[in-house]
């Protein structure tokens, strides 16, 4: 952020005005000091005139930094400044030693020992107070490009986050209509063959819904919650198929707390049951395997079904869209693994950090 624009910051103002001011000061001491050795009256009226010599550069400085508020396209500010600095000076050196002179005494000029004085401070002057100006605006350039930088760097990365939110949404609404969608045309089909298990599977379905649905919108979920959904829906695709679906659940109870991406499960048993189970004329078995192993949390699911060679659809729109997810969220630190089973069937592998 530039110097004018933190000026109507009280705070920024008295931190900026207290650094110069204290520059100043040193600078004007240290000058006195050096002027010593050829200095013909006192001390006290040396270190007087080269601090009012600095506080007016700075001065000068401050009030050519904000004034006027606009300038001409070929004028810089920061050349007003050294100019102005640069000008003002000897301008003030004049007035020092004018004002000073007693109305009884005759003009400086005319006295060797002060127009001597006068011309070494007045060199020192100018000799110093434009570089230091100078310097003052080199470092606030400086100080503006790393502002500027961090700036850029933070709404870079804000802008990055709310990309990588989005995207993450967008996967996540996809994951609702796949999943509704292909539940419906099971209840469907149910309908369609007057089956009098219908009414209580669209009850299950309809209870269901009410809690999967919110979980659909949240950026991150717990395998205990995921277990709440797949529970439900084995249930109801057992009831559609009750002699061609089996299931178990082999669960980690330290892996109840580990965060996942919301319908992880759920997608890797709706893929066993669509590309698996589905397929198959005799059906299948579904095991779902939750461990926790140290810093990592393994799911695993696994179906007897028609296996990789009989599934013209590869991984499927649920797994595709569940492995770049996975990968929005923990990056290369989750893995997604497809294996054959033995005989038969599907082992879907998800490997990642057990956050809690």
């Amino acid at each position: 952020m530039s110097e004018l624009a933190t000026a109507g910051r009280p705070a920024g103002i008295i931190a900026k005005t207290s650094r110069r001011v204290a520059v100043a000061l040193t600078m004007s001491i240290g000058v006195g000091l050096l002027m010593m050795s050829v200095w013909r009256s006192s001390p006290s009226s040396l270190f007087l005139r080269t601090i009012t010599l600095g506080l007016s550069a700075t001065a000068a400085f401050g009030l050519f930094e904000a004034w006027p508020r606009s300038l001409p396209q070929w004028l810089q500010r920061w050349a007003l400044q050294v100019v102005a600095v640069g000008a003002l000076v000897p301008v003030t050196t004049l007035l020092i030693y004018v004002l000073s002179t007693p109305q009884s005494a005759p003009p400086f000029w005319k006295d060797p020992d002060r127009m001597n004085g006068w011309t070494h401070l007045t060199f020192a002057a100018i000799l110093l107070a434009p570089w230091t100006a100078l310097a003052a605006v080199v470092r606030q350039k400086e100080a503006f490009a790393r502002d500027q930088k961090l700036a850029f760097a933070l709404e870079r990365s804000e802008l990055e986050r709310e990309a990588l939110d989005a995207r993450l949404h967008l996967l996540q609404a996809q994951v609702a209509p796949h999943f509704l969608f292909n539940t419906l045309a099971n209840v469907q089909a149910l309908v369609d063959a007057g089956s009098p298990h219908a009414s209580a599977v669209l009850r299950s379905l309809t209870a269901y819904l009410r809690a999967v649905v919110p979980l659909l919108h949240e950026p991150a979920a717990t395998i205990e919650r995921e277990l709440q959904l797949v529970r439900p829906c084995l249930e109801l695709m057992q009831m559609r198929m009750p002699d061609r679906l089996q299931y178990a659940m082999n669960v980690d109870p330290s892996a109840l707390k580990v965060r996942c991406p919301p319908t992880t499960l759920l997608t890797l048993v709706e893929n066993a049951v669509r590309h698996g189970i589905d397929p198959s004329e005799e059906g299948g078995r579904i095991d779902i395997d939750i461990d926790r192993r140290g810093e990592r949390c393994v799911v695993r699911v696994t179906d007897t079904g028609a296996g990789l060679h009989q599934s013209a659809n590869g991984l499927g729109t649920g797994l595709t869209t569940l492995r770049e997810r996975l990968q929005l969220i923990f990056g290369d630190a989750a893995q997604l693994r497809l294996t054959s089973g033995a005989p038969r069937g599907v082992a879907v592998e998800v490997d990642m950090p057990a956050h809690a």
